[in-house]
């Protein structure tokens, strides 16, 4: 997340996120799922706008970009959009009478598994606190984020972690290296709940700590081995086109590739920008989606 100051209020990049490593240890008694994860931010970023609004309203407007094509779905702008809720936990949390014009320039795709929701909820939290001028500690917001949802918390630090619990127990990573990546988001999305509840945990959970190694050592093919999305099984059940990205994937020069989060956006990791943008532009003569070469960003 980057932030800054304008003359009208504060601008916020809100990035997507990739999970390089994603495996189901347990269900919970709450009905959420135990998991680790190794998410990654990516450069690939929604914008947001924030103004103080002295009227005590909350207005957001939300608008898609380019990126998104001619048949994107109409984004919501009311208490059910996580930017407008999480604004609005702020203001009730702490008797805040002010209100907050929010403008929302969303280019990161929904439905995707790449937590585009997560990181404008993420951003809000923490302009609307800088615009109030409310000095909360790092563990009220990680708290605060955690209310809104599981992705939320890691959008609060600045760089790769690892996470676990429901998702909101985060662990800085760094050393990571210069990360390349190839994203595809298809035409169809997939819901996290239902490809939860079609996954299984798994009876000899795989490790994280093989992968962080091996791209701290930057040896990316050893790596590649190492990527691991312990929800895909499901979604290829729930949803073809994951399946499909699998096989166009596996036809190209990636080092490897997976989805990302719950899906159904499909990730491949590169040599280089070069190779990236080569790969990317590829995907998109074959009408698989919307296609991007980015860059894994602190």
């Amino acid at each position: 997340m980057h932030v800054r100051s304008t003359a009208a209020g504060l601008e916020v990049l809100a990035p997507a996120k990739l999970n390089l490593f994603l495996e189901v240890l347990d269900k919970r008694d709450d009905g959420f799922h135990e998991i680790e994860t190794l998410m990654v931010p990516i450069g690939l970023f929604d914008t947001l706008h924030f103004q103080d609004a002295p009227s005590g309203r909350i207005d957001l407007t939300c608008r898609t970009s380019a990126t998104f094509g001619g048949s994107a779905e109409p984004i919501p702008a009311g208490p059910e959009n996580i930017v407008f809720r999480a604004v609005d936990l702020v203001r009730r949390r702490f008797g805040v009478t002010k209100g907050a014009r929010v403008r929302l320039m969303k280019r990161i795709p929904m439905a995707a598994g790449l937590a585009g929701g997560s990181s404008d909820a993420a951003a809000a939290l923490v302009a609307t606190c800088r615009l109030w001028e409310l000095a909360l500690s790092p563990g009220e917001l990680s708290q605060l984020a955690a209310e809104l949802g599981s992705d939320v918390p890691f959008f609060l630090g600045r760089g790769a972690a690892v996470c676990r619990g429901r998702g909101e127990r985060i662990q800085p990573v760094s050393g990571l290296g210069n990360l390349w990546f190839v994203v595809v988001k298809p035409p169809v999305g997939l819901s996290t709940a239902e490809v939860y509840r079609a996954c299984r945990a798994a009876d000899r959970p795989r490790r994280v700590e093989s992968l962080i190694e091996a791209l701290r050592a930057g040896r990316l093919a050893r790596a590649a081995l190492g990527l691991h999305n312990a929800l895909q099984p499901a979604a290829e059940k729930l949803e073809p086109w994951v399946g499909r990205l699998s096989r166009e994937f596996a036809a190209l020069d990636c080092l490897g590739h997976k989805m990302s989060g719950s899906g159904t956006s499909y990730f491949g990791l590169c040599r280089h920008a070069r190779q990236a943008r080569r790969v990317a532009a590829c995907l998109r003569t074959r009408g698989v989606g919307r296609c991007y070469a980015v860059q894994g960003t602190n």
